[in-house]
């Protein structure tokens, strides 16, 4: 397992490489605040782009983590997970719908009809 201080440095060089606009070879269909990952695994592989925001969640960084160990980050591209691209759609889905679940709490505690 990587220490703190490991995991920070990461995230540093992700969100450095995700926030540097207008560099050839970005795909269109990464827009500012997003990055890309490949899910991979022995049969199968899939792009999502992802926002950055999703940096924050444990379990993601989990699969950073291991993206880590596995393949490092000192390359080019999208960030390439050693994940099966259904379990890590089913992971996204299930931390997004946590999420609004949150969000939706934290602005019904505002109004009187929740």
């Amino acid at each position: 397992m990587l220490n703190k201080n490991t995991i920070s440095s990461m995230v540093e060089k992700l969100q450095k490489r995700f926030f540097v606009r207008n560099i050839e070879g970005v795909p269109e269909d990464v827009k500012e605040g997003h990055f890309a990952v490949i899910a991979v695994d022995e049969y199968e592989e899939r792009r999502f782009v992802v926002p950055v925001s999703y940096l924050k969640w444990d379990l993601f960084v989990k699969l950073l983590e291991r993206a880590a160990e596995e393949y490092g980050f000192e390359h080019e591209g999208a960030v390439v997970i050693p994940c099966r691209p259904s379990e890590l759609e089913r992971i996204l889905a299930q931390q997004e719908a946590q999420e609004k679940m949150l969000s939706c709490k934290s602005s019904c505690s505002f109004t009187k009809h929740c």
